[in-house]
This record gives C-alpha cells, structure tokens and sequence, in this order.
C-alpha cells in the first residue's frame, strides 16, 4: 500500500524520510517536491491548512497509483501535562478548531452556524496500533490557523476541546483533501512546545523532530501493512 505523508516544511519532511533510510527519491508534483522512500510519499506542502489542503489534493490527484492512507505528520504544541515535550500524539480526531463565527455569546464551530464540519475521525484501529508501536498518546488533536500564544486562549481551547493533546496547523486542511479522495487519514505529532505563551527559549525543536523520525521508523510497518477493510 502506498502512504502519502504531508509536513508543514522541508524539516519535518526530511525527519521523516529519515526514518526509513537511504536517499529518496525526489519526484516533481504540482507546486511540490515529492520525497519516495520505499511505500512512502513525503512532501512539504506549506503551513497551514489551505496550503496542506492544497497540497494534499494535488499529489492525490497526480498520483499515478492510488494512495491508501494520508497522513499529516509534522511537530506541533502540547497542551499540559497531557502531552509534555518530546512526546508523541495521534488523533483521535482531527478537530478545526478556529473555524466558525465569534458572536457575544462566544465561539461557534461551523457545525452549530448551519454547514460544514469541523472534525474528521482517522480509523480508530489505526489509531490504537500506531500508537501501540509508538508509544503515541491517542486524543484529539486541533487544527488552528493561529498558534496559541496566550494562556486565555489556551484556557478557551480546552474548554471548548476538553481532552485536546496538540495543536498544529494543517491536519484538518489533509483531512479534507484525503475525504474528498476517499482515502483514510492519520494525523501524527511530535510535541516541540507547551500551548500557551509564547517562550521560543522553551521549545525543543530538534528534540520532537527526532521523536517524529523515530515514530515513523516504529510505526512504518503498521502503516504500509493496513488495509482499512480489514478493519
């Protein structure tokens, strides 16, 4: 089965590709540098869930060989205690939790304005065998167009996500494109901050990219190996 696995940034994209060894193949997708190794397509597809969307949809589309599973895979922010740095998440459910309305009684989710959705559920089997291999922490995980950076934010998030272990910026924008192409999808984070207020000092970048290239060498077998109709 061939897995397609969509990063924010050329970084992530190589801590993954690391995982599996050897020198990928590089291969040219619309708006994309596609990175192959082995069963797996790495590509950095933007911040952001517009420009994973995007990114997404065109190397599912360009594919010339049907993908079985989509996943968004990069570092992200943990919400204490549940998720510290260093550690690994995979979600539950991939949540879009800015999109809706503000009104003066507080956030609306799109769902409760009348249309869309605002969150995907990857195949719970998958879920627990990643994170059985990982040692990954299932929960949902949040897709913002803003990092948190503040402790009211944070504080409003959980209340509204109660359970919430991360926080990234594009799960939701693959989980849209991998819908429309009938694809399962996965989301898998390695913590490289706490959310809340901002303290570059704090993060451990190189740290939760390691934890993501050690992840993917963990869990490569599960991924290749499953087929959602065996589920």
């Amino acid at each position: 089965m061939r897995v397609l696995v969509v990063t924010a940034v050329p970084v992530e994209r190589d801590a993954v590709t690391r995982a599996f060894g050897g020198t990928p193949e590089v291969l040219a997708v619309p708006g994309a540098e596609l990175h192959r190794s082995g069963a797996f397509d790495v590509l950095a597809g933007g911040a952001g869930p517009a420009a994973a969307a995007a990114a997404a949809a065109f190397a599912l589309a360009a594919a010339p060989h049907p993908y079985g599973l989509v996943i968004s895979a990069g570092i992200g922010g943990g919400f204490a205690p549940a998720a510290p740095l260093g550690s690994l998440v995979v979600a539950s459910d991939i949540v879009a939790a800015d999109l809706g309305a503000e009104t003066p009684d507080g956030f609306l989710p799109v769902t409760a304005l009348g249309f869309g959705r605002d969150r995907f559920t990857p195949p719970p089997a998958l879920v627990r065998e990643v994170a059985a291999a990982t040692g990954a922490a299932p929960g949902p995980v949040l897709t913002v167009s803003t990092v948190t950076g503040t402790a009211a934010r944070t504080a409003a998030l959980l209340t509204a996500h109660p359970g919430a272990l991360a926080e990234a910026m594009e799960g939701f924008g693959v989980a849209e494109a991998a819908e429309r192409a009938g694809v399962a999808v996965l989301e898998l984070r390695a913590i490289s901050n706490t959310v809340g207020p901002r303290d570059r000092a704090a993060w451990r970048i190189g740290d939760a990219l390691a934890a993501l290239t050690e992840a993917f060498g963990k869990s490569a077998p599960v991924l290749e190996g499953w087929n959602r109709h065996d589920h």
